[in-house]
């Protein structure tokens, strides 16, 4: 009984520590972000930084921002450290399920007793720091978690577009940007130059900087700020050779090598083709994985130890959920967190990769900030019939606005409520010979792997 009013109690201060940390302006759960140039800025994080003496400095960061793929390419740069024999931090954001997969060391989550712990040390700060965000708190709370967990380097994601971004206190050994598009246009810009701008606000002054493959106006920005602040800018496109070579519904494999070979000669020659096998799936996994090998070379010029078979057992070894997850294979149940229009259409093509020809049903959920005619443009062509849903969200969109927007494009649509019976009512559908897609926001995504998973 003792042991029991103990759990009750830790489970309590645990889900008050919660409840604390997002009291504070949380902008991931606004449907509108008002008042931006008062709240986006760094000036808090580095008060913050100060007065916890900046744990930030005391360990070697990797720092990744763009549109898509960001934290895809983050796990699988962390997996292969972890794989290499580092203690590797990993930060990613938002969370699927549970708010502790943000600050993870070498896959395991931060307990709630280290998040009730970190929490406390940090509300006397907020009494000298105003108007702190849910975002810097967590950010400050994984710093310092990484500090007293001595890992050897940390694998940094960007919350939100990156040059006013909370992670941007850091000098990392390499900046990563990858695909950039049209997303947060009411705070990032509403041009691929604007966009461009804030996510290479991550570039720092004489460290190299990796990106993936771009369009051009993106691209010729990124250069630019490169070159004002005298990084050495890595091409993914122009320095790489990459290719699949098979898939199926539970991996692909892939070859790279290098151009130039950028590692010095007394290390493994990168000319030579490395074959990669990973779990993550579709072309657009393949440019995100190139990224991160480009990025690893980078890596392992600042001092890092790291063998082929290393890297290949990081590729193997790598989770990221919710990204085209096939939770059944037959007939297939695919869930995707693709919530904008381009990562809509990578979607669509990955669909027509893996099920050349096979009709679908849509659960569709969205965070009612977005742009949803891009998304719904895409993807629509794709199915027969949409079931609009919602997840638990503040910012998600209830099943009748949805339905609204649809109703514009297609007749075949109907509200469902709740998401467990949006997805029930698909699986009616869907029968024997069609499969189901839920994807327009990683919340929806989250939700149906959840429920899935609980059947």
């Amino acid at each position: 009984m003792t042991r029991q009013a103990s759990l009750s109690s830790q489970d309590q201060h645990y889900q008050e520590t919660l409840d604390w940390i997002y009291s504070w302006v949380d902008f991931s759960m606004k449907r509108h972000v008002d008042d931006k140039h008062r709240f986006f800025k760094l000036d808090r994080m580095n008060q913050l930084m100060g007065l916890l003496d900046h744990p930030e400095k005391s360990y070697p960061c990797v720092h990744i921002a763009g549109t898509k793929g960001k934290g895809s390419t983050a796990s699988l740069i962390a997996a292969c450290l972890q794989a290499a024999g580092y203690r590797v931090g990993l930060y990613t954001s938002p969370h699927l399920e549970d708010f502790r997969e943000r600050i993870k060391i070498n896959g395991e989550m931060i307990s709630e007793a280290e998040v009730i712990e970190l929490a406390d040390a940090l509300r006397p700060l907020t009494e000298i720091v105003p108007e702190t965000t849910t975002f810097e708190l967590t950010t400050a709370m994984a710093f310092e978690y990484y500090r007293r967990q001595k890992i050897d380097i940390a694998v940094l994601e960007v919350g939100m577009g990156g040059r006013l971004d909370a992670t941007n206190v850091i000098d990392p050994l390499v900046s990563v940007i990858t695909s950039i598009s049209f997303d947060h246009m009411s705070v990032l810009g509403n041009t691929l130059t604007e966009i461009a701008t804030e996510k290479g606000g991550i570039i720092k002054p004489n460290r190299p900087v990796v990106a993936s493959p771009q369009k051009t106006e993106a691209m010729l920005t990124l250069r630019e700020i490169a070159r004002q602040r005298k990084a050495e800018f890595i091409s993914v496109e122009s320095g790489y050779d990459y290719r699949e070579l098979n898939h199926n519904l539970s991996r692909q494999t892939f070859t790279i090598a290098s151009k130039n070979n950028p590692l010095p000669a007394k290390n493994t020659n990168t000319r030579t083709p490395l074959k990669l096998t990973m779990p993550l799936l579709g072309q657009h996994q393949i440019e995100n994985g190139a990224t991160a090998i480009a990025a690893l070379d980078q890596i392992r010029l600042a001092g890092f130890r790291m063998t082929r078979e290393a890297i290949r057992t990081g590729f193997r070894q790598v989770v990221w959920p919710a990204r085209f997850e096939i939770l059944r294979k037959n007939p297939p149940i695919v869930i995707d967190s693709a919530h904008n229009g381009d990562s809509m259409q990578r979607l669509v093509a990955t669909v027509d990769e893996y099920f050349p020809g096979l009709p679908f049903i849509l659960v569709f959920g969205a965070s009612a900030d977005k742009s949803m005619g891009d998304m719904l443009d895409a993807v629509l062509p794709r199915v027969e019939f949409v079931i609009t849903a919602q997840s638990l969200h503040p910012r998600a969109a209830t099943p009748e606005e949805l339905k609204e927007i649809v109703q514009k494009r297609t007749d075949a649509v109907i509200a469902a409520h709740p998401a467990e019976e949006a997805l029930a009512k698909a699986i009616e559908l869907a029968g024997k010979t069609k499969g189901i897609l839920v994807t327009g926001s990683i919340f929806i995504a989250a939700a149906a792997k959840a429920i899935w998973e609980n059947r």
